[in-house]
């Protein structure tokens, strides 16, 4: 055989003998329960950013130990890498890239530990007055928490009901004093916080904070089962029925040196909601009989999904799996129905109200698996959402506590919605989520109002612009998607138009979606490179988000072997990343990224090629490498769910690569059986026998005793119950005709766009957006169509169909308006392409001393005297970038009077970014022999000032002739002792310089 025939079957054969090793291993049958396998603890280290504490399924209360103040790792409050608790709080996030919560927050105290008993310091220095002690013996499932102090055996238990906190302390016996310490102030800043002393063994208040959540207020009822002594300042003179308000700790002195019960109730309403949630949910005082309770619903949430098989630590993952999944979204409202709305007042509900939507993440795997096995509370989501629109005039994107964060991008709760309403779910108000739907899209910001003028968003109009532009495009065909099915046709024309902008960036030369700048491609392109043009991302990781219209995007690419080949670099490629430090890019398998969302839907998409087995192989794979049973078993922020959810769908051999299309992609399980419970009393099962033993690739399946025609699964399907079954193999079998399970033309994973289909915007291909004599320009279109034309014009006025049609590359002299749109067959006309270009002076060049940093290129080596000057926010990428000192030589062409010299620089402290500490000028006549430096000091802009500041550094030189100017920005340095990135290397943007 040919020697490429060769490799590439030794290749597979190798591939092939890992699988069958890891699928060799020890099986097991599952579990009496599955509660048993849970490992809370699983996602607490590495990246992962879980907790372990003590919450029920989609409870309002995480009561959860805390480790971390602050710090990329302690978003969740806790790591597992620390050996010191600093206390136990009532709120937790788990997952996210961001910190918050931790709010109300207790400590038992048996003796004030000394400062030496904290000097791990976990990073940093603990504040001196903070209590600390080793956790030992820690331990938590479903429901619960245990610690114990090893310094004076004191016991911590702790578990939740929906709306409630209930903690255990069994003080060591040779404790000299038993206090309890309230921290009102932990964390996030405090904006009030009070408390009132209701009786001796109750208090109740409040805190107000800003964090993530600009605007938190929570409420708080706490009930002591034994009286206690208010020590700290106040000691005896505490008053009681009186609000002490500006906290920060209280003592609690109790009489027993025993052992003591702590119960609290919260509320995102009042005192008043927060005790009568506590009445209802905790009336007496058996903390024992509440775990239970709190391990029942866990054992009823986890029953949901049976599995058989597969190994043990391949069911603690799973287990664990589906345990995160159920721990958010949170519930927000109280007992009797009140909650906290998006405009900061009190509204009522008569089913429960929802926080914590983190919708970039959770749209692609968490909510479709909701819709199989959480019908019921998808419905309360998403009326949560409508009230949230009715309330604060939005959809959510990134909600939290009522507040919006404007985190990531995208307005991706209408994919949750459109989601469930095409797999039939329409328990809410559908007219007025398409309402809400389409506002959400009809907004001008975050570059929308780019996106809708000129079919996508440009480099220099908004950052992170190409992931914008993609995900806006699939945002809108979720919306023609549920207008078309609800009858809406005019609705529907509109957004399937806009759903094909994802064409507008996407470079036939290149074969991935680019940044424009100027209605030319923006260079230089590495697709390793991560940049602000891409959210959390790389081009090779945006460069199949399209889950839309993959048929279209095969077109674009070529063909379906074209997208097989690409897939394959795409796992092969070298694993590094260039540019930017971007923490959340992880779990690299070539340049797939499992760590971070955008990757996830990747290796589901040899479906739509002819060698649909290599999914097989490579979800495999991405499953074993990518999940352990350990502190860091996640590869990346398990992200309210959906790094899990992938777990759980993908383990059962299921996944919605478009969510709005009411079917799943299909594989083989890793368990031999899978038994879905369905909300309807149904069940729908998956069996394939030997896929843990040594037989992991599928020969053959049968969906109800019939063969399965073809990859994919409706949703009706399932829900209806039935039995999915699997003849497994040892080896794939690479004809798609055997793997598809059908002969004749099998059935194939939707993903299209109705309606007609767009001309693509023009770009435009030249050297610079500045020229010295003359420029070459050539228009081009990504448009194959036989028939289509481009129109352009050179004067600055809007082309028409009558305008002059482009035959071939033409070249500008003088400065220039280009204007282009193209005219496909049909008379579809594209939004216009725009580009200016301007002739600078052919005498004036620029001597790079110190490269720049390539991803901050703004433009090459001659951006800083193209006499374009960047605007406050550097992610356009008009900013030149270094992050080291910057060294330059202006060659003015022959000697001139000067009189002024200026420099603009940028600085954005919260972005790493601060203006240089000093800036050297040096004169000369022949380019060697600089004079003296004269030096301009930063005395405009202190480096402690926040947000983004422009200014200029100004040397004035009295008309001085000469002919060399020499500029050293001498950088700032360390970021500072009291920076977040605290020595880290802090970065110089510089543009424009203005020789007068």
């Amino acid at each position: 055989m040919p020697k490429s025939t060769f490799a590439i079957s030794w290749v597979l054969l190798l591939f092939a003998s890992a699988l069958l090793l890891n699928a060799c291993k020890e099986t097991t049958p599952i579990s009496e329960n599955p509660i048993d396998l849970v490992n809370p603890f699983i996602g607490t280290g590495g990246h992962g950013h879980t907790y372990p504490g003590a919450t029920v399924p989609f409870g309002m209360v995480q009561l959860s130990p805390d480790t971390r103040r602050d710090g990329w790792d302690g978003c969740s409050g806790y790591h597992a890498s620390d050996s010191l608790i600093l206390g136990f709080s009532h709120t937790h996030l788990s997952g996210t890239g961001v910190s918050d919560y931790a709010d109300i927050q207790l400590f038992p105290v048996s003796r004030r530990l000394s400062y030496e008993d904290k000097l791990e310091k976990q990073g940093k220095e603990l504040p001196a007055d903070m209590y600390a002690f080793r956790k030992t013996n820690e331990s938590a499932g479903p429901g619960w928490y245990t610690v114990q102090n090893v310094q004076d055996s004191a016991k911590v238990e702790l578990t939740a009901t929906p709306h409630c906190g209930f903690h255990s302390y069994t003080f060591g016996k040779g404790c000299d004093k038993s206090q309890m310490v309230l921290d009102l102030g932990y964390r996030d800043v405090t904006v009030a916080n009070g408390m009132r002393i209701v009786n001796d063994s109750v208090v109740e208040g409040y805190r107000f904070s800003s964090g993530w959540a600009k605007d938190q207020k929570l409420f708080f009822v706490m009930a002591f089962n034994q009286p206690f002594r208010c020590g700290g300042p106040w000691k005896d003179e505490f008053p009681q029925d009186s609000m002490v308000s500006n906290l920060q700790k209280v003592n609690f002195d109790l009489c027993s040196r025993g052992s003591v019960l702590i119960k609290v109730g919260l509320s995102a309403v009042s005192i008043e909601g927060a005790r009568k949630n506590l009445e209802a949910e905790i009336p007496g005082w058996d903390f024992e009989g509440t775990k239970q309770k709190a391990i029942d619903s866990w054992k009823q949430q986890l029953g949901k999904i049976d599995i058989e098989g597969g190994t043990r630590e391949q069911q603690r993952i799973f287990y664990t799996a589906l345990y995160h999944t159920s721990i958010v979204p949170n519930l927000f409202s109280d007992v009797d129905g009140q909650y906290r709305g998006m405009d900061g007042k009190i509204h009522s509900a008569k089913d429960p109200q929802y926080t914590v939507f983190s919708l970039w993440d959770t749209y692609r795997a968490a909510h479709p698996l909701y819709t199989l096995i959480e019908q019921k509370r998808t419905g309360e989501f998403i009326r949560s959402f409508l009230r949230m629109y009715q309330d604060g005039g939005r959809l959510p994107v990134w909600e939290l506590a009522g507040n919006e964060t404007e985190c990531m991008i995208g307005y991706h709760s209408v994919s949750v919605i459109a989601d469930a309403y095409m797999k039939g779910l329409r328990d809410f108000d559908a007219e007025l989520a398409l309402k809400a739907m389409v506002h959400s899209a009809d907004m001008d910001h975050f570059g929308l109002e780019f996106y809708k003028r000129q079919g996508h968003i440009g480099a220099g109009d908004e950052a992170e612009s190409v992931s914008k532009t993609l995900e806006y495009a699939y945002d809108d065909w979720c919306i023609a998607e549920m207008a078309k099915a609800m009858g809406h046709d005019s609705i529907a024309v509109i957004f399937y138009k806009r759903a094909q902008y994802y064409k507008n960036l996407f470079d036939p030369k290149t074969g991935f979606f680019r940044a424009k700048m100027n209605g030319c491609w923006q260079e230089p392109f590495d697709p390793r490179e991560v940049n602000f043009n891409f959210t959390e991302a790389n081009a090779w990781q945006y460069s199949l988000a399209v889950p839309q219209d993959i048929e279209g995007l095969i077109t674009l690419m070529g063909g379906k072997d074209k997208l097989e080949a690409h897939l394959d670099k795409l796992f092969t490629a070298e694993k590094a990343t260039t540019g930017r430090e971007q923490a959340d890019i992880t779990g690299l398998i070539g340049q797939y990224a499992h760590g971070n969302e955008p990757s996830h839907h990747m290796a589901w998409l040899y479906n739509f090629t002819d060698s649909p087995w290599k999914a097989q192989e490579r979800i495999r794979q991405i499953l074993n490498e990518m999940y352990h049973d350990q502190p860091d078993g996640l590869s990346g922020n398990e992200d309210c769910g959906q790094m899990s959810a992938w777990y759980v769908m993908s383990a059962m051999g299921l996944y919605a690569v478009t969510p709005g299309v009411p079917e799943y992609h299909v594989i083989a399980p890793i368990f031999p059986r899978v038994v879905i419970h369905l909300e309807n009393g149904k069940q729908f099962e998956i069996l394939a026998p030997g896929t843990d033993k040594g037989k992991p690739f599928p020969q053959s399946a049968k969906l109800n005793g019939k063969r399965l025609e073809g990859l994919v699964i409706d949703h009706k399907t399932i829900m209806e119950g039935g039995k999915l079954e699997f003849e497994m193999g040892e080896a794939p079998i690479p004809d798609r005709t055997a793997i598809c399970f059908a002969g004749g033309h099998p059935r194939r994973p939707t993903s299209e766009i109705y309606g007609p289909q767009i001309a693509p915007v023009p770009f435009f291909v030249t050297r610079s957006q500045t020229f010295t004599d003359t420029l070459s320009v050539r228009i081009a279109s990504v448009s194959a169509e036989p028939g289509a034309t481009i129109r352009y014009t050179q004067d600055g006025s809007l082309p028409t169909q009558a305008s002059p049609a482009y035959a071939r590359p033409f070249e500008i002299k003088e400065n220039t308006i280009l204007q282009a749109i193209c005219v496909d067959k049909s008379g579809n006309v594209s939004p216009v392409a725009r580009a200016e270009f301007f002739k600078i002076d052919p005498n004036r060049k620029l001597q790079l001393l110190s490269k720049y940093e390539n991803q901050y290129a703004a433009g090459g080596d001659n951006a800083l005297i193209d006499g374009l000057r960047g605007p406050l926010n550097f992610r356009t990428g008009r900013w030149q970038g270094y992050q080291h000192d910057m060294e330059v030589v202006v060659d003015l062409g022959k000697p001139t009077k000067v009189s002024t010299v200026k420099v603009g620089f940028l600085q954005d402290i919260n972005s790493w970014i601060w203006m240089p500490r000093e800036v050297q000028f040096a004169f000369s006549d022949d380019g060697k022999n600089f004079g003296s430096i004269k030096v301009v000091r930063n005395t405009m802009v202190a480096d402690t000032s926040d947000g983004a500041i422009r200014t200029e550094f100004v040397m004035k030189t009295g008309q001085m002739p000469l002919r060399y100017v020499k500029i050293k920005a001498v950088n700032y340095g360390k970021c500072p002792a009291w920076h977040l990135g605290a020595g880290g290397n802090a970065w110089i943007f510089a543009d424009e310089i203005v020789v007068e």
